[in-house]
This record gives structure tokens, sequence and C-alpha cells, in this order.
């Protein structure tokens, strides 16, 4: 292929996205600088964030302009390199944007360029033991803190990043609870992660399933739904409690705000506390998840799934896939082979 595709952001979404959002155009292949790499794409990686950068506000990143390439994680190959860390045929972990070239430069950027490790695959790197998997690891053990014998409600639960923080509770020795929709769904987070319950929001009732599987209600609640399901959840929580806010999956798309927590006034009678994060600032630190996690993933104690489909085509629809529910665990969608 000597063009470059590439899906650029054309109008910014009013409720939930969908292929008229972007439009599909073709382009040389960039040229190479100093000290700056070719990659091709192979990978790329699905975020309910992406929504987010979608939107003309402030917020952790700059919004992706219009016209502009959407902004995404990949994992790529080295297929030109003016750097001497970096080699042709090596795979990266980066920021390579919905597109089949990048033209990158190592120590720049959002995240970097980052060589993949031995043995990991392209889905390991982009779920378990990339972002996903380290914003759940420093969101639930920093934020969160659990204890042995804490009991943890993750809502989310069979997502990429609510399955992975929901083990790593089960790792550190506490009772988990998850929330998620659908009995496939649930079926894999008690026979497969090892969950100790297991709430189906669509079965409805969830404040009166939460009291039924936390009857000594939670001390940790990990959260990437928020809206009625944390509003749900602060009905039960246990003094001294902790609520770790990592994401708002239930929101990102409405036409409107969607109304807070109502019972927010049961943290300070409960003495507990709730908080945010972005994964950024632990960007720093991040060795030390990995590390951790892959052992998890070697030894058994950490399960994943990924969710791939294929085709250059459907990335528009395979992003709107996390807001719809359809996908299982992390999203990908793979272009290629490595050469």
């Amino acid at each position: 292929m000597n063009r470059n595709r590439q899906w650029l952001l054309a109008k910014r979404p009013e409720g939930m996205i969908g292929e008229s959002n972007f439009d599909l155009v073709e382009r040389s292949i960039p040229a190479v600088g100093d000290n700056q790499i070719l990659i091709k794409n192979l990978y790329f990686s699905f975020d309910p964030t992406q929504r987010n950068w979608m939107v003309d506000r402030p917020s952790y990143l700059p919004p992706v302009a219009i016209g502009e390439v959407m902004r995404s994680g990949t994992v790529a190959q080295v297929v030109q390199s003016n750097h001497g860390d970096f080699a042709e045929g090596e795979l990266v972990q980066t920021m390579g944007g919905w597109q089949d070239y990048a033209v990158v430069t190592p120590g720049e950027g959002v995240t970097g360029v980052t060589k993949i490790p031995e043995g990991v695959t392209p889905e390991m790197m982009l779920s378990v033991i990339g972002l996903t998997g380290i914003t759940a690891y420093f969101g639930l053990l920093e934020l969160g803190q659990p204890q042995a014998g804490d009991t943890v409600l993750v809502s989310g639960a069979a997502g990429a990043t609510g399955s992975v923080a929901s083990q790593i509770a089960k790792i550190k020795g506490c009772r988990v609870v998850g929330i998620a929709g659908g009995p496939e769904k649930c079926r894999w987070l008690t026979e497969v992660a090892g969950l100790d319950a297991v709430i189906d929001y669509k079965q409805g009732d969830l404040d009166g399933q939460i009291a039924a599987t936390c009857p000594n209600k939670w001390n940790v609640f990990f959260d990437n739904v928020g809206g009625e399901t944390l509003e749900a959840a602060l009905n039960h929580l246990d003094l001294y409690s902790r609520v770790v806010l990592c994401g708002g999956i239930s929101g990102y798309n409405a036409e409107a705000p969607i109304p807070g927590p109502s019972n927010l006034m049961n943290l300070v009678t409960n003495r507990s506390r709730m908080e945010g994060f972005i994964i950024l600032d632990y960007m720093p630190r991040a060795m030390e998840a990995i590390q951790d996690l892959l052992g998890w993933v070697m030894s058994g104690d950490l399960q994943f799934q990924v969710d791939v489909q294929e085709g250059f085509e459907n990335i528009p629809n395979t992003l709107r896939r996390l807001y719809t529910g359809e996908n299982h665990g992390k999203q990908l969608l793979k272009l290629a082979d490595p050469s």
C-alpha cells in the first residue's frame, strides 16, 4: 500500500456517535524527519474516553480538532526509522490514531512510544498490561486501597478496566461483587474471573440487587458507569468507604446532562471518600503495574478477554460498540499481522 487511509473527525457528536461523525480520506504516506519513526498500525484500541475527546471542552487532553485524525492507541510495526533506539520491524505501542501509517517522535506525545516486550501479544499490550490494566491497577490500589476481607463493588465489571479491577481485588483477598449487563457477561465474571457475586443491571431493581449481594454493605466501589448506578451504590456504603471514579460511560452519549446522585450526603454521614483520577498522572510508575499485571497473567490469577473486530472501514462502528454494550472485554480492531 502506498496510500494512507485516515478517519478524520468531521463533526462533533450530539447524542450517540456514528460513522457520520467521521470522514474517510486517503493521503500520501508522511515523510519521516530526524529522530522520528514511521509506523504501520496493526491493532487499534477503543476506549470509552474517546467519546469525550471528540467534544470541544476543556479536559485533561485537548479535544480532537475538526479535520484531524481521530486519536487512538495502537500497536504498530516500525517500517522506517531515523531514531537510534528503534529499528525497522520492531513492534511498538503508541497513540497512532485512526490511520494506516503515522510518523511519531519517541519521547513525545500523550503516551510516547513503547516497545512491546518479548512474549507479549498486541492484544495483551492494548488490554490487560496496557493503559487499561494500568488504569485498573492504580485506580483500585492507590485510590480504593482495598484490604483483605473488604467487599469491593465494581460497575462495568465485564468491561476492559472493570474486569481487571475486579480480579485485582480478588487477588488482594477481597470479596468482589460485579455489576454487568446480560447473562453471558455475568457468567464470564463468575465462571472465569472468579467473582463472588454478580448483578445483572438489565434485570432491574439495581438498588435491591446491591442490597442482596452486599448484605454488610461495601467498602470500595470502583465505578465505570456513573449516573443511576452510582446513586444506587451510594445507598449501601459502609463507614469509611472509598469510591473510585474511573469513568461514567452511562452519560457519555447523553444529549442533556445526566442528573448527579441525589444522595451524596451519604458520604458525609458514613465518613467516606469519593475521588476521581486520570491515569496519565501515574504513567511514570507504569512499570510497577506492568510487572505485577504480567506476573498475574502468567500465573493464571488474572484472566482477560478481548473483542477483536476487523476491517479499516469498520473502525467508527467498532467504537460505537462500547456504548451499546456489544463488546465483551477489551474492544480492539485488527488490520494486519506483523510482517
